[in-house]
């Protein structure tokens, strides 16, 4: 199988977090550079659905994009005793729950300010500030609701960590060092959280 990735992305870097986690390393890798555009490539339009990466290319030529579903298929034929999805049906859930708001009302939002604050992508796309702005401020109105929800439990979801946290790790990583939202000096929970995860071994270099 090859994986097609950019590792400076954000959903690049979700997924090899959690594949770190599981202990996937040996597989085939293609570099699409998506800031110079290799993701617009017919070529690359044709195997991937969204046209983003990651794409994962399966030896019978299957291809499956979006970040989550990678990361479920390599869960479910690594075997692995992580749980990164949750241990029982409640945790299950609450996994998933908490998976999609991090990435609704944090990533995205996130990824919207960058983009359209920074013009990275204004060869392609319609760069608007005061979306970026207000995509920010979603940001900033998402961290206190987080930051109690830490404040309940020693991980975002569960007690245990899954990938609801390396959600979360990029979520706040983006905010604190592309956005420069003063993170920590507001959101103690937050930063308890976020200085216990720093020291998982799948986190360093």
């Amino acid at each position: 199988m090859k994986l097609y990735d950019h590792s400076v992305t954000v959903s690049s870097k979700r997924l090899n977090l959690f594949l770190k986690e599981i202990g996937v390393t040996d597989i085939e890798r293609v570099e699409v550079n998506v800031r110079e555009g290799g993701n617009l490539a017919q070529s690359y339009q044709d195997k991937s659905v969204n046209g983003k990466v990651p794409l994962l290319e399966l030896d019978d030529g299957t291809y499956l994009s979006e970040t989550v579903a990678i990361s479920r298929y390599f869960d479910e034929i690594t075997p692995n005793d992580l749980n990164l999805f949750g241990a029982s049906t409640l945790e299950r859930a609450k996994v998933e729950m908490w998976n999609r708001i991090v990435e609704i009302d944090g990533i995205q939002n996130a990824f919207q300010a960058f983009r359209n604050l920074s013009g990275i992508y204004a060869d392609r796309e319609n760069c608007v500030e005061a979306w970026g702005e207000e995509a920010k401020h979603r940001v900033e109105l998402f961290l206190p609701k987080l930051d109690k929800q830490l404040g309940q439990s020693k991980y975002v979801a569960t007690d245990n960590y899954t990938i609801a946290d390396i959600s979360a790790y990029i979520f706040v990583f983006v905010a604190v060092n592309a956005l420069k939202v003063d993170v920590f000096e507001t959101s103690q929970n937050i930063k308890r959280w976020f200085d216990d995860v720093s020291s998982r071994p799948a986190l360093q270099n």
